[in-house]
């Protein structure tokens, strides 16, 4: 299972909002949305998050294996 926990912690660290991605970096709502229910993003949308954040893949996301959930 894939876990965004990392990017919510990146974004308190970079005292960085969600609105912010959104109406400052055009971040898509739906993809935040999606995020937030553990849902797929591309790696078009990671590369993005991180330059944004200037931060690495595992700020973003973690891979939890199954027999850990």
């Amino acid at each position: 299972m894939i876990s965004y926990q990392p990017f919510y912690e990146t974004l308190l660290r970079e005292n960085i909002t969600e609105c912010a991605l959104i109406f400052k970096h055009g971040i898509p709502a739906n993809t935040l949305h999606r995020m937030k229910h553990g849902k797929p993003i591309t790696t078009t949308t990671l590369d993005t998050l991180c330059s944004i954040l200037n931060c690495s893949v595992s700020d973003i996301l973690e891979y939890i294996p199954p027999e850990k959930i």
